[in-house]
């Protein structure tokens, strides 16, 4: 509470701000990755944001900073079908290519077309900016079988001490 209170106080001293469309109502930091709270996570390190009938997915900030600076980005077009824990596309980092998994099954409704142009937006903004498509979930049940941000910080330690 004291750190967070030093950090609140020097934020307002040096007049930074949040100006956050997702504006958490607190973030969990490891070192070097934030998790959000009001997102759900999936073992295969996406994110999704449920707001209303859409649901917005992305990868999370653990996953591009394992992944290093992201260089292309593969996303389906709109009106194609997702299925949970499938292949929707592909990210390349200047260290590997991986797939990405939808957390949850659904209709895509848009897609982040920033990214084909600027692919590093993934690093440098990976919950706002480089979200990757919006979904109309076609069964939003499967949001319960996603972690939450401190279960999913847990499985992140978990699986770095792995390695």
């Amino acid at each position: 509470m004291a750190l967070r209170m030093w950090a609140s106080s020097t934020a307002n001293a040096l007049r930074l701000s949040s100006s956050s469309r997702f504006a958490p109502a607190f973030s969990l930091s490891r070192t070097f990755s934030t998790v959000l709270e009001g997102f759900k996570y999936a073992t295969s390190h996406e994110w999704v944001k449920h707001d209303g009938s859409i649901a917005t997915i992305g990868i999370t900030d653990h996953a591009q900073d394992h992944l290093g600076e992201v260089v292309f980005v593969e996303l389906p077009d709109g009106g194609k079908a997702v299925e949970q824990a499938s292949s929707f596309g592909a990210v390349e980092s200047v260290k590997a290519t991986s797939d990405i998994n939808s957390p949850i099954s659904g209709e895509v409704v848009e897609v982040n077309t920033k990214l084909t142009e600027s692919p590093g937006l993934i690093n440098s903004s990976p919950y706002e900016d480089g979200w990757m498509i919006k979904v109309k979930p076609s069964n939003p049940s499967e949001l319960e079988s996603l972690m939450g941000p401190k279960e999913y910080t847990k499985f992140c330690e978990d699986e770095d001490a792995s390695h």
